[in-house]
């Protein structure tokens, strides 16, 4: 009983990912759709980024910054 239930668990889990991956599988350039918020053109007209690019840009050195690490 328990390897006959493992086994339609096994066969329903088959059955999702290969059905999630149609698009991807089975056309000439199939990719995973872009999910990233930088990716997202409505995004990008509202002004809203990604947080890790943002976060990159605040942390870049700037010209103006004063080093206290020698003070």
């Amino acid at each position: 009983m328990l390897i006959k239930s493992f086994a339609i668990i096994f066969i329903l889990i088959l059955l999702a990912v290969s059905l999630l991956g149609v698009r991807i599988f089975f056309t000439k350039n199939g990719k995973f759709p872009n999910m990233h918020v930088g990716g997202n053109k409505h995004l990008q007209k509202k002004g809203i980024g990604c947080v890790q690019s943002q976060d990159r840009e605040a942390h870049k050195t700037n010209k103006n910054n004063i080093d206290i690490s020698n003070l």
